[in-house]
C-alpha cells in the first residue's frame, strides 16, 4: 500500500514572486505578515516538521533536526487564483491568464445571461461578496434578482437568499452561466454564494459551489485514475477540477470539517490512493476580508491537528503540506497575492532534506507521477529522488 496526501492550505503563501509587482503585490508575504501582525505563531508540530526552514515565521524557529522535507515553491502560470495554482499543481500550466473584469462584464453577455434565466441582475461590478450581499441584499429580496459580481481574480459569482431562490435553482443558473462563459469569456469559475439572515445581518452559508471550467488538457489526476488508482478530493477538489481526474469527492463545511475528512480518508482508503484535500477557511474567511488574527487561529487550528493526521501515515505513505497562492490579511488589497507557496514532504522514509526554491507548482505532479508508477508529461521535475534516494534512483 502506498498512499499520498495532498493538503492544501488555500491561500498561505510565503512572501512576494519576483514578478509581483506585476500584480500589485509588493510587500506580500501572507505566512510572516500574518504571524508579525499577531505578535508570533504558535505551530509546535509545524515547527517540528520543518516550517520555520522555509522562511522566517516570528514564533516559528528554524527545527535543527527538521522532521519533514522542506521548501517552497514558484508559480509559472500567469495568474494568482485557486484554479490556476491548483491546475498548476496537478501539471498544467497556463500561458495566458484566465479573462478577468475589473469594469464587470460586457452588457451583452449579461444581457444573454438574463434572457436565459427569465429576470435581471443587480450589481455587475468587482466588490466584496460581503459588501455587496449587505448593499444589494434588500433590493435582491424584494425582487428576486440574482446579484451578480466579480473580483480581481476570474471569476463570475452569484449571490442569492436562500429563502428566495432556492438552491437548485442558483446552481442552475450558475450552470447557465457557465454554459455562456466560453472562449474569450471562459472565466476560471461560476462561483453560487448563497446567503441567508435579515439585512443588517446576512451571512453566506457552507453551500457555496464551484462550477470551474474544464482542465484544457490531462492532468496527473487523469493520468493517475486511467491508472486504476483512486483519486479522493476533499473539499472544492472536484470543483476546481471540474469532476475530472476525480473518483470520488466529499464537500466540507470549513477546514475542521476538512480535516475530519482528511483523518476519516485515511482511516478508511486502505489501498493505494492520492487523497487530495483543499482548506479554504484561510482564503475565504480570512484572507479575504483581511482578518490576520482569525487567520492566525485558523493556523494554529490546522497545527494542533497535524498529530492526528500524522499518525495515520502508513510505513510507505507520504503527505505534502502546501499553497496554492497568497492572501496576505495584512496588506490594503483583499485580493489574492502572487507568492511562492510553502512546501513540506512527510513520511517515514523521507529525507529531511531542504528542497530548495522549485521552478514550479508542478514539480508536485512529477513527484506524485514518479511515487505511483504513472507516466506524466509535464514541465515539473519529481523530487522524488531526494527525499526517497532509495527509491526514486
Amino acid at each position: 500500500m502506498k498512499r499520498l496526501t495532498i493538503v492544501v492550505l488555500d491561500s498561505v503563501g510565503v512572501g512576494e514572486l519576483p514578478d509581483a509587482h506585476l500584480y500589485g503585490d509588493e510587500g506580500s508575504n501572507t505566512l510572516a505578515n500574518t504571524a508579525q501582525a499577531v505578535g508570533g505563531l504558535h505551530m509546535p508540530h509545524s515547527q517540528k516538521l520543518g516550517l520555520g526552514n522555509i522562511i522566517a515565521i516570528e514564533g516559528v524557529p528554524p527545527a535543527d533536526n527538521p522532521q519533514a522535507a522542506w521548501g517552497k515553491m514558484a508559480e509559472i502560470s500567469k495568474g494568482k487564483d485557486t484554479t490556476t495554482g491548483h491546475w498548476e499543481i496537478a501539471g498544467l500550466t497556463l500561458d495566458t491568464p484566465f479573462p478577468t473584469y475589473p469594469d464587470g462584464f460586457p452588457e451583452d453577455l449579461i444581457s444573454a445571461f438574463e434572457k436565459r434565466i427569465g429576470r435581471k441582475v443587480l450589481g455587475n461590478y468587482p466588490a466584496s461578496g460581503t459588501a455587496i450581499i449587505d448593499e444589494l441584499g434588500p433590493e435582491h429580496m424584494a425582487t428576486g434578482y440574482p446579484i451578480v459580481y466579480t473580483s480581481a481574480d476570474s471569476v463570475f459569482q452569484i449571490a442569492a437568499h436562500e429563502e428566495i431562490v432556492p438552491l437548485e435553482q442558483l446552481y442552475a443558473w450558475c450552470q447557465i452561466a457557465r454554459d455562456l462563459l466560453t472562449g474569450p469569456h471562459a472565466v476560471a469559475r461560476v462561483i453560487a454564494r448563497p446567503f441567508v439572515g435579515q439585512p443588517g445581518a446576512f451571512r453566506r452559508t457552507a453551500n457555496r459551489h464551484d462550477f470551474s471550467v474544464e482542465p484544457f488538457g490531462p492532468t496527473v489526476l487523469d493520468a493517475l485514475v486511467a491508472k486504476g488508482i483512486p483519486v479522493y478530493g476533499i473539499g472544492k477538489i472536484k470543483d476546481i477540477f471540474a469532476g475530472r481526474g476525480i473518483t470520488d469527492s466529499v464537500s466540507t463545511k470549513s477546514n475542521q470539517d476538512g480535516l475530519d475528512q482528511v483523518v476519516e480518508q485515511l482511516a478508511r482508503r486502505q489501498e493505494q490512493c492520492l487523497v487530495f484535500a483543499n482548506l479554504v477557511d484561510f482564503d475565504m474567511l480570512w484572507g479575504h476580508r483581511n482578518d490576520a488574527q482569525a487567520y492566525a487561529r485558523g493556523l494554529e487550528e490546522f497545527d494542533a491537528r497535524l498529530p492526528e493526521i500524522l499518525e495515520k501515515l502508513g510505513a510507505d505513505d507520504l503527505l505534502f503540506i502546501l499553497a496554492d497562492h497568497g492572501c496576505d490579511p495584512t496588506t490594503p488589497s483583499t485580493d489574492h497575492s502572487r507568492e511562492y507557496v510553502p512546501l513540506l514532504v512527510v513520511g517515514q522514509g523521507v529525507q529531511p532534506v531542504n528542497l530548495g526554491v522549485r521552478r514550479t507548482f508542478a514539480d508536485v505532479a512529477k513527484t506524485v507521477a514518479d511515487f505511483f508508477g504513472v507516466e506524466y508529461e509535464t514541465v515539473g521535475v519529481s523530487f522524488l529522488p531526494d527525499i526517497l534516494p532509495r527509491e526514486g534512483s
